[in-house]
């Protein structure tokens, strides 16, 4: 075909070809070519590894393209960002291109941030975030810029109105740990690092020598501080991590695979309230099977307080929110972190007003001089009034015992805005577990007896008393 384009214009588009191809160089084919030596993907294949294929449009890619006093040009400036599809959802996505000065924030980095923050907050659009960089550019501090919003500011405004998400695919440090540490759902690859300073300058500051991985990787906040949600082995398992929480909060109406087998719950739970079982097995149980025949209960910090079991799953097609007792771990007490985590999943997802799922479980809140001394009660009370303070529908079910204050924290009360109820028939309940607490309160032999019936026969007592709308089995 023949070009009938004007010469005058024919050279602008030849000079945005050659702008948009400087961009995709990013940092150059020594530092892409040594990146895939290394087997990482660079900024650009990490988005099209997520996104539907050809979905992504790319925008400022011109950023930092032009040289005003001789200075290097860098290509988008350090950041690949726009709108995509993912499993046909449109988000805004960017990924920090660690070839092109470390991944640094410039000043136009900053711009485009923001910009595309702005973007999913207005166009009220799921926000991704891929970090794999150094944090604030040094040489922001030679040139003049306006004093304006950065993207942290936009990012906390998004909380609660659009799913949030940052997958850390290398080391994240400083401005841009923090944007990560905001998000909803933070995702790490291993072999990735989060911190607020890395190791060079904590040895500065600090005199300690740490390397990376100690210092701030994935089993460091996957286990230690929580920070992580979830940790994945390859940038495939990040795309179905990141895909399934987006559909799980999208709420699609799907019919359940299989309904849920009665007496394999028998089987799970123990009648003996002192026999540890594993909850996710019940919860297993519970949930939808997806195509292959499992439960697809995405479990978020699974690795992290392990006293209380927190995720996303779908029963009967509907999305649901779970929080459970753990009582194969200190038999399902709630102890500091326990209470941390299930309150930071309660502020996160109630916004999205999914139903929430309370399988109760425990002995009570964790006590001794070790849980007082980390102000395990105090964390209590928080997750308590984050719980009462819900929008979202509650659903509770007393599956063995709810003992003390811990009961009231995994919502066992009809009149708290519950839309039900309920208690497997074995339950035990009271103030305080009678094994203990009779010896405390120097109970006589009759009274003891008479306060284990009390506790054995929770279910009837309760149901009796409308503490449960119904007992089920």
């Amino acid at each position: 075909m023949t070009n009938t384009t004007p010469a005058a214009w024919q050279h602008l588009n030849d000079t945005l070809d050659k702008k948009r191809l400087h961009a995709k160089s990013m940092g150059g084919a020594e530092k892409l070519n040594k990146r895939a030596a290394q087997g990482k993907l660079n900024a650009r294949e990490w988005i099209d590894v997520l996104c539907d294929e050809a979905s992504f449009q790319e925008l400022g890619s011109l950023v930092s393209s032009l040289s005003y006093h001789g200075e290097k040009t860098s290509p988008a400036d350090a950041l690949v960002g726009g709108t995509a599809s993912i499993n046909q959802q449109m988000v805004v996505i960017c990924c920090e291109d660690f070839t092109v000065q470390g991944g640094s924030i410039g000043h136009g980095t900053n711009a485009k941030r923001v910009r595309l923050a702005t973007l999913a907050l207005e166009q009220n659009l799921p926000f991704i975030m891929l970090l794999d960089g150094a944090g604030a550019r040094m040489s922001n501090a030679l040139t003049r810029h306006p004093y304006g919003p950065n993207d942290l500011q936009i990012i906390s405004q998004l909380i609660g109105k659009v799913p949030t998400i940052s997958c850390i695919i290398g080391s994240s440090a400083g401005h841009g740990a923090v944007g990560a540490a905001l998000m909803d759902l933070v995702i790490m690859l291993e072999g990735a690092s989060l911190f607020a300073a890395g190791p060079p300058l904590v040895q500065a500051a600090m005199g300690e020598v740490i390397s990376k991985e100690d210092l701030g990787g994935s089993h460091i906040h996957s286990k230690h501080s929580g920070t992580a949600s979830l940790v994945v082995n390859s940038p495939s398992a990040a795309s179905n991590a990141i895909s399934n929480y987006l559909s799980l909060l999208d709420k699609p109406k799907q019919a359940a695979t299989t309904a849920a087998d009665q007496q394999a719950l028998y089987q799970i739970i123990p009648a003996d309230l002192m026999q540890p079982y594993d909850v996710k097995q019940l919860i297993d149980v519970l949930v939808d099977k997806n195509t292959t025949n499992h439960s697809n209960f995405l479990e978020l910090h699974g690795n992290y307080a392990k006293a209380m079991v927190t995720g996303l799953a779908r029963i009967n097609g509907q999305t649901v929110a779970i929080i459970a007792n753990q009582p194969s771990h200190l038999a399902g007490s709630i102890d500091k972190d326990a209470a941390n985590k299930a309150q930071q999943f309660i502020q996160t997802l109630d916004p999205f007003k999914l139903p929430f799922l309370f399988l109760a479980d425990t002995p009570g809140v964790m006590s001794g001089s070790h849980a007082e001394k980390q102000g395990t009660l105090k964390a209590a009370a928080s997750l308590y009034a984050a719980q009462q303070s819900m929008q979202s529908p509650k659903i509770h079910i007393t599956l063995r015992k709810a003992f003390g204050f811990a009961s009231c924290i995994m919502a066992m009360n009809p009149f708290d805005h519950q839309v039900a109820t309920f208690a497997l028939p074995g339950v035990s309940l009271g103030g305080i577990p009678v094994s203990g607490g009779a010896k405390a309160a120097k109970l006589s032999v009759d009274d003891t007896k008479l306060i284990e019936e009390a506790q054995s026969s929770g279910a009837w007592a309760a149901a009796d008393a409308l503490a449960y709308d119904e007992v089920i089995k």
